[in-house]
């Protein structure tokens, strides 16, 4: 890893959301049950409750490493990579994992942060600077994908998970 790579903030980043949702963990069993919010349509994450934001974070972490390596294993034009909040398989592995154990669904949000950890530091300035092309926002680096779609969405959901509980 070089100095400038974006590696090491990102993975900071990450694991410090994680931790947040490890903190969360007590909090959010002892609401159990939470009602179930509507997954499918565009939009609707500010909605959710506890099981549904907990979900999308653990479908979330290895679908963007995904697109991540298919971007990165391109050569020569931009790939198509990524998917809408509307996507059907999104919506239906979220409905179908929030019903997980809070414990199940934090120790993987936890291994898709140690597969960050882990990858991106083997990410060369070359990689970082990789295009691909999403169907909404365009092109986009490597290095921008893992922004928009990984670190700053964990973030989001770090807070959002904290404020759906009671104080």
């Amino acid at each position: 890893m070089t100095t400038d790579s974006p590696a090491a903030g990102a993975i900071d980043r990450l694991s410090s959301a994680a931790r947040i949702f490890d903190n969360l963990g007590p909090a959010i069993d002892a609401g159990r049950p939470w009602p179930l919010r509507a997954v499918t349509g565009d939009g609707p994450e500010a909605e959710w409750g506890p099981p549904e934001i907990l979900a999308h974070v653990t479908e979330m972490l290895p679908y963007w490493m995904g697109e991540i390596e298919r971007v990165v294993a391109g050569s020569g034009a931009p790939v198509a990579f990524g998917r809408v909040s509307t996507d059907t398989l999104r919506s239906l592995t979220i409905e179908r994992d929030r019903s997980l154990p809070t414990r199940e669904l934090l120790g993987r949000v936890d291994s898709g942060v140690a597969r960050y950890a882990a990858r991106l530091p083997e990410l060369s300035a070359v990689e970082w600077a990789k295009v691909g092309i999403h169907p909404r926002l365009g092109e986009m680096t490597v290095e921008a994908m893992l922004e928009r779609f990984v670190v700053s969405h964990v973030e989001e959901h770090a807070v959002a998970l904290k404020a759906t509980l009671p104080a």
